[in-house]
């Protein structure tokens, strides 16, 4: 497992990408929305009771006229558990790292693991899961814990399964990837 902290005083952090309520409509509905959910709750809960910060991600697609800020369709899922110690990031592309200071931020404090979970699975979490590559960071991708809707081509089971094949099968660069259920991830972190 991608260590909380090692010898060279590594950190971990938990992404949580997209999980709002514009990414979830009912006319588009995600696979297994319940169980992403109860997943991502159990991680994030645990994450914070390890002292494993967690970083709430939400998309500004204000340029688009979707997910626009303070609007209901920007805010988070009402069944995401939030905490006052979680940090709100705000992103404008697929990519969490594009345009913000994430990247700069998990360095100045010595983070090199992330532990990645959200919507949608083909966008925002395979950007930002291809992004944390190329800068370096040991990624690891909770497979049961990130979700989008059908596509006209596939469903979006299928999606999850495909991206998770994918992400297994990537040339990493300096850091590491693994993909493992929350069940496994919460046994290890226990």
């Amino acid at each position: 497992m991608i260590p909380i902290t090692d010898a060279n005083n590594t950190q971990t952090c938990l992404l949580v990408i997209d999980m709002q309520n514009a990414s979830f409509s009912p006319e588009f509905p995600c696979y297994d929305t319940v169980g992403v959910l109860e997943r991502i709750n159990a991680i994030t809960d645990l994450s914070r009771k390890k002292g494993i910060p967690v970083i709430l991600v939400q998309h500004n697609g204000s340029t688009q006229n979707e997910y626009v800020p303070m609007t209901t369709d920007w805010e988070l899922l009402p069944d995401l558990i939030v905490e006052k110690t979680d940090i709100l990031l705000e992103k404008t592309a697929n990519d969490v790292f594009y345009n913000t200071d994430l990247e700069t931020g998990l360095k100045a404090v010595n983070i090199t693991n992330l532990i990645i979970t959200g919507a949608a699975t083909e966008f925002c979490v395979d950007s930002s899961v291809q992004s944390a590559l190329t800068k370096d960071f040991n990624v690891l991708i909770v497979d049961d814990a990130h979700t989008t809707a059908d596509k006209p081509h596939l469903s979006g089971e299928q999606i999850t399964k495909h991206y998770n094949w994918v992400w297994s099968n990537l040339t990493p660069t300096k850091g590491k990837i693994e993909i493992k259920s929350c069940e496994t991830i919460l046994k290890e972190l226990a």
